[in-house]
């Protein structure tokens, strides 16, 4: 074959192959404009399930959600950090689809919002200063602490003081965080505070918290001290390929990993709640 010829033939193939590429290129690139963005909410203060590292989000509910959506031919996962208000206003707009933020279960949410399948467990706990004479939920009659209107504490507390008209404990409530908010409780400033063991025990070693003693929470309560992902009541399609994920996850071992990376431990809900 002459040196021309080779050449030529050459050229084809590298203009066969580049075409080819172009192609895939603009097929994967078409593939992905038809994927339907999903918007996650998160506050992204709640270490160690939301927070922020290095300028970029992460936490056992933001990992997971990414697992979740890894490779999904339907669904483009972003994320976006707001106010806890924020979440579920926006859920209501259809601002954003999924909410995620170490959240529990509630009737009242249930009653409003779709629930995922659990992705850990998280139990609540009492903490309070060391020299504090409150040792259990029957003590805080009287006792100060701060919440974040809307969620299932203040909902838990609330409903306390209705049914303790005579021995209300001070609800004191505030925008702050949940760091700040421990802060408060081991410098004495309010005497206690209502939150889940995971991020309790995150943020008081992280930051030191050496006046602030962790109590059980023995609650009278069917619910179990789950996190979930919530949804929009029209959003059942991505409710199912979410749930489906969750099981895959939790059946091929990434829920467990994940747990033991982020929550220094293994904090799996029981298989049996796994649908």
């Amino acid at each position: 074959m002459k040196l021309k010829t080779i050449v030529k033939v050459g050229s084809l193939a590298l203009l066969s192959a580049l075409a080819v590429t172009a192609v895939t290129s603009k097929n994967e690139a078409s593939a992905a404009s038809k994927k339907e963005t999903v918007t996650l909410a998160t506050v992204g203060t709640t270490k160690p399930f939301s927070y922020e590292k290095d300028g970029k989000l992460t936490g056992y509910d933001i990992e997971v959600a990414r697992a979740v959506f890894k490779g999904s031919s339907k669904y483009k996962l972003k994320i976006q950090k707001t106010s806890w208000t924020s979440v579920f206003s926006g859920l209501d707009s259809d601002k954003f689809q999924i909410g995620a933020n170490n959240i529990s279960y509630s009737e009242e949410r249930a009653a409003k919002y779709l629930y995922s399948n659990p992705t850990a467990t998280n139990p609540l706990v009492l903490a309070v200063n060391k020299d504090s004479k409150i040792k259990s939920f029957d003590d805080i009659a009287g006792k100060s602490t701060q919440v974040v209107q809307g969620t299932s504490t203040a909902k838990l507390l609330e409903d306390y003081n209705k049914e303790h008209p005579d021995a209300k404990t001070e609800i004191n409530y505030t925008s702050e965080e949940i760091g700040p908010m421990l802060l408060n409780v081991d410098n004495g400033k309010y005497d206690y505070k209502i939150f889940e063991t995971q991020t309790i025990k995150t943020i008081v070693k992280e930051q030191g918290l050496d006046n602030i003693k962790i109590r059980e929470l023995d609650l009278d309560s069917n619910d179990k001290p789950y996190v979930y992902f919530v949804f929009a009541q029209d959003q059942k399609d991505l409710q199912t390929f979410v749930n489906k994920r969750i099981k895959t996850l939790y059946d091929n071992g990434t829920l467990e990993k994940l747990s033991k990376k982020f929550l220094d431990g293994s904090y799996l809900p029981d298989k049996a709640d796994i649908k």
